[in-house]
């Protein structure tokens, strides 16, 4: 046992803007005030699995109460509601830390959210943005914490009435539960309902029924309490003993969510090693789905205890998925460090990860409408995959989704798209950036309508990675529109398409060479498009060098010194290209129109034409040329 030095009483400001955030927690976003119960039971039942965790290395820790429990007490004569439980508990250190904290994902970017939504009954914001606790303040005037952290001699409280400032004092031992943290809210006048059996046996039972904690609830201080939930693990039992209501309630209480999920995934698996498994995808996007950090959210218990969230037990690039999964071969004296590198894990991470998989493609094949959902929500992080992970690349190609030339406002699949394949065509074309508009109109694409080619639009940054690491489908390989060379000539016009104007040939030979000199430098070649039909130039990247795109994208993130010089394609049927092809002027203004040419493609790429004012000085001189 270790004992902390008694502390005088200590006043803390939150940190900055807090006051009016819970201001509008409170009176702007949230009408269903509900949820806060949840919140704070999910706390308790947390700390119940921490302690029943560390419990395992050192017993002493569980003393003589080893079972968890959390109990409900209700005061209507006093308007009080107590939430209290006989997990790990807190130390007065622990409680600055964690109650002092609001909105560890940032407070700016939590209010800006509120500002957005303010009106809106959206209690995913609580869940979303890690300030379930502080929900407690759309009903409390204020609360008080008091808290025994499991082994510890001393006992603190915390007190709040959510107006900017909180105060941590240390209690009498007599103040605080034996072990565990007791949390008690003062109700506002018109929440008084919350201290009434109905309304908190009504909401436990529809929000909170399935937390793996038994409930207890005391209709008055000192009353023999009722078991209001029996803290059954909801994994284990049969599938068809279970609602699609409890799944949704299971789900927002172990994902901290507050939406509902777009699909379940719940099984046992058994043979070599045995575990269940319930995981959930959400319906809409957590706010932290482009995390840096890219942690997952599966909860890892070993025979119902509880281990840890942090265990890999699905790659990063299926992170948005929630849920557990509950081992029966995994030692329970094992560190985490030891469990992230044990064999065992390494089997269920497989078994888990290729079975969602599987039933994504399922759900794909039966309910293309819903699956869409998913892939419009998650498709950008799923793509991460085709990146990482080369044994599952065949199957999440089957699952990626495309915005193509031919999808109008739908969506494509590789199967589709391999089914429309023109003939002679030996590859599957893309083009990748960072608007579909824009995309959709790059000039790079003409030589390909024309010829009636699908071409896939992809406008997410993890495209310009996943599409340079080798990807194929069926044999067919993805080729940039705008890299290297196209082969277009093989592939026949469509019915609908007039054959392009013939040029003299020698006329734009010569205009070609004349730019070549005139570009040196700027670009590594100029030369005449197979690609074009309507526009007058375009620029791509050699077939050796960078995707135009990612280079683009490394640039800008100051990851590539030197970019690689472009080439500059011309459509020799363009009336314009024919016109200077003739001009027998003299060489500067040939120069100046090869320069116009180039910032022309550049603009159409996008992109400002490399000295602004040059192209400003060759546009004035060619201008007051056609006037005089």
């Amino acid at each position: 046992m270790t004992t902390e030095t008694a502390a005088p009483p200590e006043t803390h400001a939150f940190e900055a803007d807090v006051s009016k955030l819970l201001h509008m927690m409170v009176h702007s976003v949230y009408s269903d005030r509900d949820v806060f119960l949840r919140e704070l039971i999910s706390n308790a039942a947390d700390a119940c699995e921490k302690l029943r965790y560390e419990g395992i290395a050192t017993p002493a820790l569980l003393g003589d109460d080893p079972h968890p429990r959390i109990s409900l007490t209700l005061d209507p004569d006093q308007g009080r509601l107590t939430i209290e439980d006989n997990g790990i508990g807190m130390t007065a250190a622990d409680m600055g830390e964690t109650l002092g904290t609001i909105a560890r994902s940032g407070t700016k970017a939590f209010m800006d959210r509120l500002a957005a939504d303010a009106g809106k009954a959206d209690s995913q914001l609580i869940g979303q943005f890690g300030v379930g606790f502080y929900s407690a303040f759309m009903v409390a005037r204020e609360v008080e914490v008091f808290s025994r952290r499991a082994g510890t001699d001393a006992a603190a409280c915390w007190r709040s009435d959510g107006l900017g400032t909180y105060t941590i004092a240390p209690v009498d031992l007599t103040e605080a539960p034996p072990r565990g943290t007791r949390v008690v809210l003062h109700l506002l006048d018109d929440a008084k309902s919350y201290a009434e059996r109905f309304t908190v046996e009504r909401i436990v039972k529809a929000q909170s029924g399935h937390v793996p904690v038994p409930i207890t609830l005391l209709e008055k201080p000192d009353a023999e309490g009722n078991l209001v939930a029996d803290g059954a693990a909801l994994w284990l039992k049969p599938r068809s003993e279970i609602s699609e209501e409890d799944y949704a309630d299971f789900y927002r209480s172990v994902a901290g969510q507050y939406d509902k999920p777009a699909h379940t995934i719940h099984y046992r698996a058994e043979g070599r090693y045995e575990y269940s498994v319930l995981t959930f995808i959400p319906q809409s996007k957590p706010f932290d789905l482009f995390d840096p950090d890219r942690k997952g959210h599966i909860k890892l218990y070993v025979r119902r205890v509880f281990i840890t969230d942090e265990a890999p037990v699905l790659p990063r690039y299926l992170r948005f998925v929630r849920g557990l999964v509950d081992s029966t071969d995994l030692p329970l004296n094992m560190s985490r460090e030891m469990i992230q590198d044990s064999p065992v894990l390494a089997a269920i991470q497989k078994g888990v990860t290729g079975r969602l998989l599987g039933e994504l493609q399922k759900l794909a094949d039966s309910d293309g409408d819903a699956y869409l959902q998913i892939w419009e929500n998650f498709g950008a992080v799923l793509k991460e995959g085709l990146y990482e992970d080369f044994e599952r690349r065949e199957a999440l190609l089957g699952l990626a989704r495309f915005k193509s030339t031919r999808s109008g406002d739908g969506w494509r699949s590789l199967k589709d798209y391999v089914a429309d394949l023109r003939e002679n065509q030996t590859a599957i074309y893309y083009a990748t950036g960072n608007d579909l508009d824009r995309l959709s109109t790059s000039p790079q694409l003409e030589g390909f309508r024309a010829r009636g080619i699908e071409v896939l639009l992809l406008p997410d940054q993890v495209d310009n990675f996943w599409t340079t690491v080798g990807v194929d489908h069926e044999g067919k390989p993805f080729k940039s529109v705008t890299q290297g060379g196209t082969d277009l000539t093989l592939i026949p016009l469509s019915d609908d398409t007039e054959a392009p104007v013939q040029a003299d040939s020698d006329a734009v030979d010569g205009f070609l060479a004349f730019a070549r000199n005139a570009l040196a430098g700027a670009v590594s070649d100029v030369r005449v498009s197979e690609r074009l039909t309507s526009s007058a130039v375009c620029l791509v990247a050699p077939e050796s060098g960078m995707d135009r795109q990612l280079e683009k994208l490394l640039a800008s993130a100051g990851q590539l010194p030197q970019a690689a010089l472009p080439i500059l394609e011309i459509n020799p049927g363009h009336a314009l290209i024919q016109k200077l092809a003739v001009v027998e002027d003299a060489d500067e203004l040939k120069a100046d129109l090869a320069h116009l040419l180039l910032d022309q493609a550049r603009i159409a790429d996008g992109e400002q034409p490399s000295d602004a004012r040059a192209f400003a000085e060759r546009l004035d001189r060619l201008m007051r040329r056609a006037v005089d």
